[in-house]
């Protein structure tokens, strides 16, 4: 057993105890620490006969056998436990050491954290997470953020044991403070958008399509192949193969529909309303699992009220409509969400680099995509971009596949399916991309009943009228 161990991690469930196994396999030794003795020791068992890993509950034991700098991960639940776990790491700390978290922490927990910790010389910075179990294991997309001298103490451990696109390590020093929390935030919020998205077109080829699950395996999988290749267009083809253990059925078509979430798309939404900035995909994709959680009312109110048979159509075109849909509002979903961190950098000062950003995400983590390679392309060639529909990179890639979204859209409504995912993203584009919107007349309204004022097109300054039949 190694005398001092190189990097130290605290919560030793599934992900803590797949990550530290993921460091021992890279070449560094790793201390693990958990109140759990099970957990301990399962993980302990799972190392093996072997200098490179090791764990205790004791948790002096755990501080006095790292190295110093102290490196030590927190891969626990986020809130009071964060706290609670740094609390009992203070009286063994030195100055200069470092704790890492590499929950979902709230991005403002994390700044007050870091305040907190560097008036006792501790440095402290959030590191977001994504891949799953699996990609702790075997590689993840990882997203930190604090201080940049502190993080060169970490950085051939997260560049060893991150997932890989094309060589490069989808790991990079993304700010100061909370940066990495708020990157991992937003990340969530595009995952969020880009499932409600895939379900509503599972929905569309199911109820429309006819397209039995065999057919929507081979759908999904031919998908994965082209331009929406991507982790979750992936899994979702092999759910569909998925078989029941407890019925002969699908296992998909025996799951209840309602969705259950953790807090970070609502999170990014909140946020997102409070910086001003449009993310209307992602505000429907929490909204629609909260919709889904109110089961018996759903019930209840389909046998009020009719809905309308689906109309006929084409398989074959609607399955390439389908296609191209998607790949629309995948793209405004990205755009919404780059566009919340383009905003978010200059109001926190994270000065984060949007390419990046991407960059990171194209392998390991939830959102990893092809799409992704050319999101880092349009943000190296225009690092001042506003927003990814601005990109000419991209302009021709929307143009060619709007109109089967609205085909879609249309669709959906005359035939009572719901897409608000997709008609979010195509009221998006809608909007942004109008030179003129109705808002002239809110304007003087907001005038009319509250004298709120309002700015003319042909003359500079704020105007305010007494309207004349007031």
């Amino acid at each position: 057993m190694a005398d001092m161990y190189d990097f130290g991690l605290v919560g030793l469930g599934v992900m803590g105890r797949n990550f530290i196994l993921n460091v021992a396999d890279n070449g560094f030794t790793a201390f693990g620490n958990d109140l759990d003795a099970e957990k301990v020791n399962a993980l302990i068992e799972e190392g093996g006969d072997t200098a490179k890993v090791n764990a205790t509950s004791d948790v002096k034991t755990f501080v006095d056998g790292l190295t110093t700098p102290r490196k030590i991960m927190l891969l626990v639940p986020a809130g009071k436990i964060v706290d609670s776990v740094i609390e009992g790491l203070l009286p063994h700390l030195d100055e200069g050491d470092i704790i890492i978290d590499g929950g979902n922490s709230f991005f403002t927990d994390t700044d007050r954290r870091e305040a907190y910790l560097k008036d006792k010389g501790i440095n402290f910075f959030g590191a977001g997470v994504s891949g799953g179990a699996e990609g702790a294991r075997k590689g993840p997309s990882i997203m930190p953020g604090g201080s940049r001298v502190a993080y060169q103490h970490v950085k051939p451990i997260f560049e060893a044991v991150s997932a890989k696109y094309k060589g490069e390590p989808c790991v990079a020093y993304l700010g100061p403070k909370s940066a990495g929390n708020y990157v991992k935030m937003v990340h969530n919020g595009i995952e969020y958008g880009l499932m409600q998205l895939t379900s509503e077109i599972y929905d569309l080829l199911k109820k429309a399509g006819g397209l039995s699950n065999d057919e929507l395996h081979k759908t999904f999988a031919d998908w994965n192949q082209g331009r929406l290749q991507s982790f979750l267009v992936e899994i979702t083809s092999e759910i569909f193969e998925q078989k029941d253990d407890l019925t002969d059925n699908d296992l998909v078509d025996m799951i209840l529909d309602k969705a259950k979430q953790k807090g970070t798309g609502k999170w990014t939404s909140q946020n997102a309303m409070d910086l001003g900035i449009p993310v209307p995909t992602i505000d429907v994709a929490v909204s629609m699992r909260e919709i889904s959680a109110l089961k018996e009312e759903r019930v209840q109110a389909d046998e009020l009220y009719d809905r309308p048979t689906p109309a006929n159509v084409d398989k074959d075109d609607f399955i390439s409509k389908a296609e191209q849909a998607l790949y629309f509002a995948f793209i405004i979903t990205y755009a919404q969400g780059m566009h919340q961190l383009a905003d978010a950098s200059k109001e926190y000062g994270y000065e984060l680099e949007l390419g990046e950003i991407a960059k990171i995400w194209r392998a390991g983590c939830i959102i990893r995509a092809a799409l992704l390679a050319d999101i880092t392309e349009a943000y190296q060639a225009d690092e001042a971009l506003r927003n990814l529909l601005l990109s000419p990179s991209f302009v021709e890639k929307v143009k060619s596949t709007v109109e089967a979204a609205r085909e879609l859209v249309g669709y959906g409504a005359a035939n009572g399916i719901p897409l608000p995912g997709i008609s979010n993203a195509l009221t998006y584009f809608d909007a942004y991309t109008s030179s003129r919107l109705p808002l002239n007349l809110i304007q003087a309204q907001r005038d009319y009943f509250g004298s709120h004022t309002y700015e003319r097109l042909d003359r500079e300054g704020i105007f305010h009228t007494e309207w004349e039949n007031k």
